[in-house]
């Protein structure tokens, strides 16, 4: 039985709407989905971006990985609570104060004038990102109930989050290059405001009857111990490991997310039920979905940068490079609905997690080869990975919670995906820098003009993609021995990133599989029991 088909039945919602017009549910899912979609679109189209940004405001790498982690922090630290809210104070308010939050940050980031004020604006819209994606996945739950209308709404779901990434990387390329990176932001005004209107129109307002209280505690101490944690990761490269600033920064968010969970066993309304996590399949699940966003869907982060920056591809062609892993992203379901005939749920979690890792150590393998094709191919290895694990890690986070709680389960699910995507650009981030560096001055003569490029920032400034401006002031000979040496240091620090997320999807696929055998066997040992 497929993870969708095992979800229990849902009780009738508490609804403001009795009396007003019949829901239209083919509207309610397509303006639900298209809200998920825009979510998805932001978060991947900005990946583009990053070198253009970086050069508008001449930004260091670890301001570049902001622009990225800002946005992400501020997302998985208010996707739990968001949920509760939306479960509490309704669902359809939910969407419209997310929308009318995105709407304002987005035209923050759009008029931005420093790098510190663009990641002020990314931090605020990932707090009304988060109340959307929230609001929108229990839209949708509630809305289709158990049956095949469920399983139609959820694969109409996965196919436009789906359309999005693969249109992400080449909208962002197009915006980038021929109206300027600020019109990424700015063009959300208008679809803001043509999403409110549909919402207003097709969504009634459902609501949990019995939400009990909201857990502020819980929420300050998780969204505090995840920033602190990327901040460490982040500034690892400039710091370094062994630092007080470094050790201080982890060992606060260490203390923080133990307080945390200390939180969540003592209140009979947390956030998450640490019960769940009991349940060997529920753990297979969340791992299945950390794994699937930390080992792929960081590539739409780096992807982007290592195009731009190994090959010294303009933004548009760096969208066009990235179609190999989108489209083969497309393509993964299908091939995940024909596996699903054949495999039980979780084998085919692990499988699709394998593909992925197989993928992120081709890549790698070939990142320094310079050849274009190659790098395809790895791409297409993982976008299949990516494909198949796209909506079933959601299906199988989901059909473990409580029917009455479907904000907090989707708070679960999408917490667990965006804190894995900004863990990994953190942790890849600092493999990516250091390697660069490593191999920069390994093949790089130290004469006069490199030492005092590397003192003004050099290789800050070219892991951000800056690096034309940063070596405008060189004379033509040095330039070009410092730009080829560039090209091939980012490249051996790409490699290096892929091998790590390679290993840790091996690890987590394995992880898994045992998980889901565990679980079979207790699922085995229950029907005995009980016959």
């Amino acid at each position: 039985m497929s993870s969708m088909s095992a979800r229990p039945t849902l009780p009738a919602q508490s609804s403001d709407s009795k009396g007003s017009k019949p829901v239209n549910p083919a509207f309610v899912l397509a303006t639900a989905s298209a809200t998920c979609a825009l979510i998805v679109l932001d978060t991947n189209v900005v990946a583009v971006s990053l070198p253009s940004i970086a050069r508008s405001f001449h930004a260091s790498f670890a301001d570049v990985e902001w622009v990225v982690s800002a946005y992400m922090v501020a997302f998985a630290s208010c996707l739990l609570p968001a949920g509760g809210l939306a479960d509490r104070v309704g669902r359809k308010r939910m969407l419209l104060l997310g929308l009318a939050v995105f709407f304002v940050a987005s035209l923050g980031c759009g008029a931005a004038p420093s790098a510190a004020m663009l990641n002020v604006a990314r931090a605020v819209k990932g707090v009304g990102a988060a109340m959307l994606l929230t609001a929108a996945l229990a839209v949708i739950a509630n809305t289709f109930h158990e049956g095949p209308a469920r399983v139609r709404a959820w694969a109409v779901w996965g196919t436009c989050m789906g359309l999005a990434t693969t249109v992400a990387p080449l909208v962002g390329g197009v915006i980038t290059q021929w109206l300027g990176w600020r019109w990424i932001f700015l063009l959300n005004l208008p679809v803001c405001a043509g999403l409110a209107w549909c919402a207003s129109r097709s969504i009634h307002e459902s609501r949990n009857p019995d939400p009990g209280p909201l857990d502020a505690a819980g929420s300050i101490l998780f969204g505090l111990a995840l920033a602190l944690g990327i901040w460490a990761l982040i500034e690892l490269p400039t710091d370094g490991l062994a630092s007080w600033t470094t050790g201080a920064r982890l060992a606060a968010c260490a203390l923080l997310f133990g307080a945390f969970v200390q939180v969540q066993r003592s209140r009979a309304h947390a956030m998450v039920d640490l019960a769940l996590f009991r349940q060997p399949r529920f753990v297979a699940a969340v791992l299945a979905m950390f794994g699937y966003a930390a080992c792929a869907q960081v590539m739409m982060t780096f992807l982007p940068l290592y195009l731009q920056n190994a090959f010294g591809l303009s933004a548009v062609m760096a969208g066009v490079g990235m179609l190999p892993f989108a489209l083969a992203m497309v393509l993964g379901p299908y091939i995940g609905a024909v596996l699903a005939r054949r495999l039980p749920g979780m084998a085919l979690l692990s499988s699709g997690l394998l593909l992925i890792a197989a993928g992120n150590l081709l890549t790698a393998w070939v990142a320094g080869d310079a050849s274009y094709a190659l790098v395809a191919l790895g791409m297409v290895v993982t976008g299949l990975g990516a494909g198949i694990m796209n909506g079933d890690t959601q299906k199988a986070i989901m059909a473990c919670v409580p029917p009455d709680r479907t904000g907090m389960a989707s708070g679960i699910s999408t917490t667990t995906r965006f804190t894995a995507i900004v863990t990994s650009v953190g942790v890849l981030g600092a493999v990516l820098a250091a390697r660069t560096h490593a191999a920069f001055l390994a093949g790089t003569q130290m004469t006069p003009d490199v030492k005092a490029a590397l003192e003004a920032g050099l290789m800050s400034r070219m892991l951000a993609g800056d690096l034309a401006q940063a070596t405008a002031h060189l004379p033509p000979a040095p330039r070009s021995a410092l730009v080829s040496a560039a090209h091939t240091s980012f490249a051996s620090g790409f490699a290096a990133a892929l091998y790590l997320a390679g290993a840790v999807g091996v690890s987590i696929a394995v992880g898994i599989w045992l998980l889901g055998r565990k679980g079979e066997a207790v699922v085995g040992n229950g029907v005995a029991s009980n016959g």
